[in-house]
């Protein structure tokens, strides 16, 4: 038997539920009743979500229904089935991360120039990756003077490890905007590249950020200079 939706206890209805409780507690019918806003004649608001729910079984049936299916409905109507397609798409959207790739130590530059040129303090990025080189997250893991004696080594292969990453890039920027590697900026390098080769998780690049330039340790054959000095 159909009611109205003033008919329930206020503490109980979607939106009031929502306001003290959170949505994350609100159940499917509920978040569908708040999406759909309003009834019809013959159905209250959680009526039409339940019907929707029974009709489809599942979210993901929902969510794939057309517009001229929905609005077949009674309750719903064109412009409800365009609203409630388009909370499905964003769903959708939020699951799937965009993919970014790697190239050279240019792409770095460009995807943190915004964050670090103008930075008043050098901050030591990482970018995890997987084995083919895109993005899987990018982590600011200090705040101050990046040497090896400030920045420790295991937090950085503790984020690699709990990303899944597969290679790693490090990023930092020069607040004087010379970009030119200090010792610090080796040794460091030098330190973390080690534990890379150790781990399995290869360094690929560290890339320096200035104002409107950049150094880039691979583009620069860094690491085959390194190599041949190791072996000595």
């Amino acid at each position: 038997m159909s009611y109205q939706i003033k008919a329930i206890p206020k503490r109980e209805r979607p939106r009031e539920k929502a306001w003290e409780y959170g949505v994350d507690k609100l159940s499917n019918a509920e978040i569908l009743a708040i999406l759909l806003k309003t009834g019809c004649k013959n159905k209250n608001v959680l009526d039409v979500a339940y019907e929707l729910l029974n009709k489809y079984e599942t979210l993901d049936n929902l969510a794939n229904a057309s517009i001229q299916e929905l609005e077949k409905i009674e309750g719903i109507g064109q412009v409800k089935a365009l609203e409630l397609l388009c909370a499905f798409e964003l769903g959708k959207r939020r699951q799937v991360k965009e993919k970014v790739k790697i190239y050279s130590g240019k792409d770095v530059y460009y995807l943190f120039y915004s964050k670090l040129a103008f930075a008043k303090q050098e901050e030591l990025h990482v970018i995890f990756l997987d084995n083919k080189k895109n993005v899987i997250s990018k982590k600011m893991l200090f705040k101050g003077t990046a040497n090896q004696s400030n920045v420790h080594i295991r937090d950085i292969f503790r984020e690699a490890l709990k990303e899944g990453a597969l290679g790693m890039i490090l990023v930092h920027n020069h607040p004087s905007g010379d970009v030119n590697p200090s010792n610090s900026d080796i040794l460091l390098t030098k330190a973390v590249y080690q534990e890379g080769k150790n781990l399995g998780i290869p360094v690929i690049d560290h890339v320096i950020v200035g104002y409107n330039n950049y150094y880039s340790f691979y583009d620069n054959n860094w690491w085959d200079k390194y190599e041949k000095e190791i072996q000595k």
